[in-house]
């Protein structure tokens, strides 16, 4: 399957992806602010740069597009041996899902809880991501409680 787009029009749609205030981010963002949540974007003081860190409860938050960040990958990576450019695509993906991998467990080691959100799931069910951020808080303080 070849790229229906020119050189000139991918390089375009590529240069326009932005790896901050994703539409995603914004969503989830607002969502826990509304909740009364407080965070900091992109927190360059960890690994990751995490999209939202709830530095109180140290739980750092990452938005994950599914292209870009290997969801089902195995499926995924069927199609992607089919287009031109395979070799790269297959690569660059490969590379996220490790670098992925590699950052959860720099943050675990830290003492962090790490959350991963697909986009799709973050734009068609907001609250139950948002859910799972909560429940994860309660365990944290449930934690500190059992062990203070």
């Amino acid at each position: 399957m070849a790229d229906v787009l020119t050189k000139e029009q991918r390089h375009k749609n590529m240069k326009n992806i932005h790896g901050k205030d994703t539409k995603i981010e914004v969503i989830l963002r607002k969502a826990l602010w509304s909740k009364g949540y407080r965070y900091r974007k992109n927190y360059k003081k960890l690994p990751g740069r995490p999209d939202i860190a709830l530095t109180k409860y140290k739980i750092a938050i990452f938005c994950d597009g599914e292209f870009f960040h290997g969801k089902d990958w195995d499926a995924l990576k069927q199609r992607l041996e089919k287009i031109n450019n395979s070799e790269f695509w297959i690569n660059k993906i490969s590379r996220n899902i490790e670098r992925d991998d590699e950052i959860n467990k720099k943050l675990d080691f830290k003492g962090w809880t790490v959350i991963r959100f697909w986009g799709e799931d973050i734009k068609k069910h907001t609250d139950e991501c948002v859910k799972v951020v909560e429940e994860t808080i309660f365990d944290i303080t449930f934690e500190k409680d059992d062990l203070g």
